[in-house]
């Protein structure tokens, strides 16, 4: 069982940037890949960033490809998305993930097995 709290969310101006953390409870952090996905109102929830385990391969969603950076820090149960460069259509409840599952198909929403609860990013013209 892995139980994920997000934060670092805000109000932000365009251009600016902002740092989500998503803290993991649990001793098998480091065997999941984790995921970053984001939901905007009246919209589906979409991929945003993925990262294998090891930290050792990431993956994007092509419009935040060179803005965002996913990372991890095992060591500390923690997974980050750094967001530069913010668009107001990057507007969205932000969630991180967690999969205990075998393959590599972060873009899919049922690869994982443990969500956090969300947190708002928005962002002002």
């Amino acid at each position: 069982q892995v139980q994920l709290v997000e934060s670092g969310g805000g109000l932000v101006q365009a251009g600016d940037s902002l740092r989500l953390s998503c803290a993991a409870s649990g001793r098998a952090f480091s065997t999941y890949d984790m995921g970053w996905f984001r939901q905007a109102p009246g919209k589906e929830r979409e991929f945003v960033a993925g990262i294998r385990w090891s930290g050792s391969s990431t993956y994007y969603k092509d419009s935040v490809k060179g803005r965002f950076t996913i990372s991890r820090d095992n060591a500390k149960n923690t997974v980050y998305l750094q967001l530069n460069s913010l668009k107001p259509e990057d507007t969205a409840v932000y969630y991180c993930a967690a999969s205990g599952r075998l393959g590599a198909y972060y873009e899919r929403s049922d690869y994982y097995n443990y969500w956090g609860q969300g947190t708002q990013v928005t962002v002002s013209t």
